[in-house]
């Protein structure tokens, strides 16, 4: 008597099946660590940040996107001349506000910090910054050319970093909200991202 078809095909369908469902976990798995791996590198290690206003120009501009590296400062202490982003937190008295604001650090712990005639000292001597642009540096209007000409010495606290964007006339920084604490610094944006066309190391 002939061998039953449906006997004889069992064995193999239910291998393919078997393998399909082997297949499909197999790349669930892959997906899943895929997506903690992204997620710790994230939270840990490289995030990505848009710049949205004009206090950082010509160094960046709103359409820029820049890497940030959440582990420097594990590694190293903070550095003048290095880009920032920090959560500035605010209060209206009812709710709490945080938002991501990306400058460049001018003033150390400890260090004196004043302004004269727009020019930045740092204990008492003037600081070089090659980083401004000669639009705002020429300008005659000290107004025009840094917005706050003139700022008593402050000594910036223990665990605390000054601040200041390279567009001086139109930066909201230290000069009006004080030191930052290290603490809230989120990493130093070290590369510009986007466009493909400004890609440059910071």
């Amino acid at each position: 008597m002939p061998e039953d078809v449906n006997d004889v095909q069992a064995p193999e369908e239910v291998s393919s099946s078997s393998d399909s469902f082997k297949a499909v976990r197999d790349w669930i798995i892959v997906l899943v660590v895929a997506l903690v791996v992204a997620l710790g590198i994230r939270t840990y290690v490289l995030q990505q940040f848009y710049i949205s206003g004009p206090s950082m120009e010509t160094t960046l501009y709103q359409p820029n996107r820049v890497l940030v590296n959440k582990l420097s400062y594990r590694l190293h202490d903070v550095n003048r001349g290095d880009v920032v982003v920090f959560d500035r937190v605010t209060s209206n008295g009812e709710s709490i506000q945080h938002d991501d604001l990306i400058k460049r650090v001018v003033g150390l712990p400890g260090e004196k910090i004043s302004i004269s005639k727009c020019i930045v000292y740092v204990n008492k001597v003037a600081l070089k910054e090659p980083y401004l642009d000669g639009r705002d540096t020429e300008q005659d209007d000290l107004v025009e050319r840094c917005r706050q000409p003139e700022m008593a010495e402050v000594v910036v606290p223990a665990k605390q970093v000054f601040v200041l964007g390279d567009n001086r006339p139109q930066s909201m920084d230290s000069r009006m909200f004080g030191s930052v604490d290290k603490n809230r610094i989120v990493g130093r944006a070290f590369v510009v991202l986007w466009p493909l066309s400004r890609w440059r190391w910071l």
